[in-house]
């Protein structure tokens, strides 16, 4: 028997002639899945230079590494960093399957993203919009562009699905 329950959604193959905000999620989407199959929380961070190249992409490995910042978008943003050889993204776009946690909303501000792009909001602990809006904050030098939206329905039914199939198995 496997130790953690099967994805029962399938890997997008996204059009490599439009790349425009859709295929950029549909590849965090597909890591996400990989987060499932790691027994992860199912979310996918994509980041993308000013040429639309993806630069890094991550997936939430919190169990695996035995550490809370262990996030999908902490992983990219430290990925994408050592890509480019600066702290500061100021041309990159991050693309996210939930909407980023404070201390992740924290990160993209801190690291001056131009833009971030999440698939729908989290109420309770979103820190773009969702709970509190990091970006927003008047003191900040730094404030990036956030879209909410894209690919929301999709991303939003395998967060769902994954917690009622896990509270299925506990009982």
């Amino acid at each position: 028997m496997k130790k953690y329950i099967e994805c029962p959604f399938p890997r997008l193959f996204p059009s490599q002639l439009e790349k425009d905000d859709n295929f950029y999620m549909q590849l965090a989407y597909n890591e996400s899945i990989s987060a499932w199959e790691q027994d992860e929380v199912p979310i996918g961070a994509v980041i993308v230079d000013k040429q639309g190249e993806v630069i890094a992409s991550a997936y939430n490995q919190t169990r695996k590494c035995n550490d809370p910042t262990a996030h999908a978008e902490m992983l990219a943003i430290t990925m994408a960093t050592q890509k480019i050889g600066d702290w500061r993204m100021n041309e990159c776009k991050m693309y996210v399957t939930k909407e980023p946690c404070p201390m992740c909303a924290g990160a993209a501000v801190v690291g001056r993203l131009k833009e971030v792009y999440y698939a729908y909001k989290d109420p309770k602990m979103g820190g773009l919009g969702g709970a509190i809006s990091l970006h927003e904050l008047p003191q900040s030098n730094h404030k990036p562009m956030v879209n909410i939206g894209v690919m929301e329905k999709e991303c939003l039914q395998m967060m769902q699905t994954f917690f009622q199939l896990r509270r299925i198995k506990q009982k």
